[in-house]
C-alpha cells in the first residue's frame, strides 16, 4: 500500500512554512513523518502521527496512519481524532485490499472523504479508470449519498504539485490545501464549558523525563495545566489525578499550552495510568458536574 501517503505529507508540511529555511528541510530528511528507524529502514510508516499546519488562519490537523493490514489499528484509533479522510490512492495501481480495510472504518464512522490520485506523474498513469474504481469501491461498502459524491484532486507527493484536473497541475499544493477546507467539514462543538470536558484517549506515548503521556482529541469543553481531571469508562471505577503539562501540536512538534477546548487535539502529561479508551473528564468539586464518559475504543 505504497501509494505515498508520507511523502504527500512531506510536500503538505514543506509548503506550509514549517522550516524556517533549506537547511532545516534538508536536516529532517525525506520523509519526515516516518521518524522511526525501522520505517527509515524499511520505508513504511509503522506508527500513526500528528503534526499540524496552519493556512491562512486556519489549523488543519494531519495524521499520516499506516497502509499495511498488519497495523490496522493504528488506523481504527486515529480515526476517531478525525473529522474527514483523504483517501491516498495510487494513479496505476488503483485502490488495493487494505484500501477496502480503512476506507470501510471510516465510512461506517459517517466521515466524508477526499480522493487524492497521487503518483500522476507516472508514465502509465489512468486516473479516469482509478477513480471509477474508487467509486465502485464506496458504493459496495455501502456509502452514503453524500460519501459517494466525493471530491477528486490529482497529485505528486515527489514534485509536491496537486490539481483538479489529471493534465493541469498548478505549482505547489494549494489545490489539495483548498479541497480539505472546503469538503471537509470542521469540528461540530457543543460545548467549550470548563465542566463538561469529554475527551477520548486514542493513542498514548512515552517520554524519558515526563512518562507516559496521552494524546486525545477534545469532542467538547475544555481544559488547563494542573486541573483535577478524572479518567472514566462506563464500566469502571474513576481514576482521579491533575494535568501535568499539556501540549497541543504545532508543525512537527508540540507546543505547551495553558489550555485547550474542544476541537483541538491535545498531548498530556501527569497522569502515570492513562490507558487508551479512557475519557478524561473533570473532577473539581469531586465531579460534581463532571459529563458522562464516552464510549471507548475496542483496541
Amino acid at each position: 500500500v505504497d501509494h505515498g501517503k508520507t511523502t504527500l505529507v512531506d510536500a503538505l508540511i514543506r509548503q506550509s512554512g514549517v522550516f524556517r529555511d533549506t537547511a532545516q528541510a534538508d536536516e529532517a530528511g525525506e520523509r519526515v513523518m516516518d521518524s522511526e528507524d525501522q520505517e527509515r529502514e524499511r520505508g513504511i510508516t509503522i506508527l500513526a502521527k500528528n503534526l499540524a499546519v496552519m493556512r491562512n488562519g486556519m489549523k488543519i490537523n494531519i495524521m499520516d496512519t499506516p497502509g499495511h493490514a498488519d497495523f490496522g489499528g493504528e488506523v481504527e484509533r486515529v480515526l476517531n481524532m478525525a473529522d474527514g479522510v483523504l483517501l491516498v490512492v495510487d494513479s496505476v495501481e488503483g485502490p488495493k485490499p487494505q484500501t477496502r480495510f480503512v476506507l470501510d472504518k471510516a465510512l461506517k464512522k459517517g466521515m466524508k472523504a477526499l480522493v487524492v490520485v497521487n503518483k500522476i506523474d507516472r508514465p502509465a498513469a489512468r486516473p479516469d479508470f482509478v477513480v471509477d474504481k474508487v467509486f465502485d469501491l464506496f458504493c459496495e461498502l455501502g456509502a452514503s449519498d453524500e460519501q459517494t459524491d466525493f471530491r477528486v484532486v490529482y497529485a505528486s507527493g515527489l514534485q509536491g504539485k496537486a490539481g483538479h484536473e489529471p493534465d493541469n497541475l498548478a505549482d505547489d499544493m494549494e489545490p489539495l490545501f483548498d479541497a480539505v477546507v472546503e469538503s471537509i467539514d470542521p469540528p461540530k462543538i457543543d460545548s467549550v464549558e470548563s465542566d463538561d470536558l469529554q475527551c477520548l484517549i486514542s493513542n498514548i506515548v512515552y517520554d524519558n523525563f515526563k512518562g507516559k503521556m496521552g494524546i486525545a482529541r477534545i469532542t467538547n469543553g475544555s481544559v488547563r495545566a494542573n486541573q483535577a481531571v478524572a479518567l472514566a469508562r462506563p464500566d469502571k471505577a474513576k481514576k482521579t489525578g491533575r494535568l501535568g503539562n499539556l501540549f497541543v501540536f504545532d508543525n512537527l512538534g508540540q507546543k505547551e499550552v495553558e489550555s485547550a477546548s474542544a476541537g483541538e487535539i491535545i498531548m498530556f502529561a501527569g497522569l502515570p495510568d492513562v490507558e487508551i479508551g479512557d475519557t478524561l473528564i473533570t473532577n473539581e468539586q469531586m465531579g460534581a458536574n463532571a459529563a458522562e464518559p464516552l464510549p471507548p475504543i475496542a483496541v
